[in-house]
């Protein structure tokens, strides 16, 4: 009994001992685990310092002074001119057009000749040094309309820069400084960034100069034109590294070191940061530079058409199984696609063999195109796919097109002729079709009622019906005869001219 207790109790501490082992071994498996996965994760995160420490030299602030001229009007203290304390003011527009439409002019109320008077106000922006004897790339809107341009390196020494060229539709801008063997930076490709790549800025948002920021690709080849379409020939690269106001023209560099990308705009309902961050493709930029430096002119490919997206309902309409290209909705006259094989209502699905999956597509590849050369088109037209050739042109340095739309009630009324889906359809009277060099055909959209058939089109009060479903239209008469052969259930192009150009849409009549 008592060995059997003895053998009993040795079993009980071998076992225990056992346990021990084992568990302390689990334990260090488990903290060398955890030690593997954190050197692990370590490992992949990008090591910015050394990054920072080699580039951050290269990197350039640019301090601005701009000359305004306001026309001031003296003694209303905070509504303009000179304020009860002395400071100026630039008066509201709101004050300016009250004074202006009673009469005052140059002259104020007491009859006081006032002139218009100069301030300067201080801009800052960033730049990245090209070569050693001082080119520097920057924003065009860093630069536009300075008076005094002032260049601070990263050893703190200031110098003198003037504008060698600048170019509002890329808004990029090459400054000169004299200076010799300045670090210069190295170009990289924006072709081969992935979404989801790390990136770095380097700038000085809100004059904290040298401030370096990161953060991935957001999307590629992002269109962000304006209404006046000044950036439709820059494909942008959207991040979300924190951009804000002083990063303009600062480098957009990849984990090699390499400039991939100029910072130039951000989008924001503050003012500052909101996380969708744009920079100009380097290959944009330098290609400027290049033509800035030949000749001082940045000449692009032009094709000369006005061009909008394709939705769901008019691929169906156009025969098409998905929604992509760029449909064409006006061909400009005397213009590269004037008199060539293209038509309005083509969808331009390839240029020069490039794939164009969206409208915003087509402009930066256009305008990269090489002018005098022939360049294959892929459209789709009636269903089916068909190769053109276009010879390429330069684009003006303006391209304005025209709106010719009146509103409704600014020509005579005429005779309601029918009313068909909710709206009221009428000839072009005559004003109206001199204004928009009709010589023929088309029919006037002079009422739509609210939640109509008509409305649910996107027709709208004022358009010019042209064509539908491929056929001109020439008289009211015909397009209702057009209409009592449409297809019930199925999308139709309807192409409608409209105060801010020609548009495309969609007519799909209920089963």
């Amino acid at each position: 009994m008592e060995g059997s207790r003895v053998n009993f109790t040795t079993s009980l501490s071998e076992s225990g001992a056992s346990k021990d082992r084992a568990s302390r071994v689990l334990l260090s498996l488990l903290i060398g685990g955890m030690l593997m996965v954190s050197t692990v994760a370590r490992a992949e995160l990008p090591d910015f310092v050394s990054l920072v420490k080699e580039q951050m030299p290269t990197v350039v602030s640019i301090s601005v002074t701009q000359t305004k001229v306001i026309d001031s009007m003296p003694g209303f203290g905070g509504l303009g001119g000179i304020g009860p304390n002395g400071e100026m003011n630039e008066m509201p527009d709101l004050f300016r057009r009250f004074f202006k439409d009673r009469g005052f002019g140059g002259v104020d109320p007491n009859g006081r000749q006032h002139q218009p008077r100069e301030f300067e106000t201080q801009a800052q922006g960033s730049g990245s040094i090209l070569t050693a004897d001082g080119y520097i790339l920057t924003n065009h809107h860093v630069v536009d309309g300075a008076s005094k341009i002032m260049v601070r390196l990263s050893d703190r020494r200031e110098l003198k820069a003037e504008v060698v060229g600048s170019d509002e539709r890329s808004d990029i801008a090459l400054i000169k400084i004299d200076a010799n063997n300045l670090p210069t930076i190295t170009t990289g490709t924006s072709t081969t960034l992935e979404i989801g790549e790390w990136v770095l800025a380097i700038g000085s948002p809100f004059g904290f100069e040298m401030s370096a920021t990161s953060g991935i690709v957001s999307a590629k080849a992002r269109n962000i034109s304006e209404g006046d379409n000044r950036f439709n020939y820059v494909p942008f690269i959207q991040t979300d590294v924190a951009i804000n106001p002083g990063n303009s023209g600062g480098p957009l560099f990849n984990l090699n070191g390499e400039v991939v990308g100029v910072n130039s705009i951000i989008f924001s309902k503050s003012g500052g940061y909101m996380g969708l961050s744009f920079a100009i493709p380097i290959e944009v930029a330098m290609d400027v530079v290049k033509q800035i430096k030949n000749g001082g002119h940045v000449s692009r490919g032009w094709l000369g058409v006005m061009i909008q997206p394709v939705n769901s309902d008019l691929a169906e309409s156009f025969g098409m199984d998905r929604p992509i290209g760029a449909l064409v909705a006006k061909i400009m006259k005397e213009s590269p696609a004037d008199g060539s094989e293209l038509k309005v209502g083509d969808v331009i699905i390839e240029f020069n063999d490039k794939f164009i999956e969206s409208n915003s597509h087509l402009p930066p590849i256009v305008g990269s195109s090489p002018v005098g050369e022939s360049i294959p088109v892929k459209v789709m037209r009636n269903g089916s796919e068909q190769i053109i050739h276009i010879v390429i042109g330069e684009l003006p340095e303006e391209v304005v097109a025209s709106s010719t739309i009146t509103k409704s009630g600014e020509h005579p009324a005429e005779q309601s002729v029918e009313k068909i889906f909710g709206m009221t359809l009428k000839p072009v009277p005559t004003q109206l079709r001199k204004k928009l060099a009709l010589d023929a055909g088309g029919v006037l959209v002079a009422e739509v009622e609210r939640n109509s058939l008509a409305s649910s089109f996107g027709v709208k009060q004022g358009d010019v019906i042209s064509k539908l479903n491929r056929i001109n239209i020439s008289s009211v008469k015909q397009l209702l005869e057009v209409i009592d052969t449409l297809p019930r259930g199925r999308g139709v192009p309807l192409y409608i001219i409209r105060e801010n150009g020609p548009i495309f849409l969609a007519l799909r009549l209920p089963r």
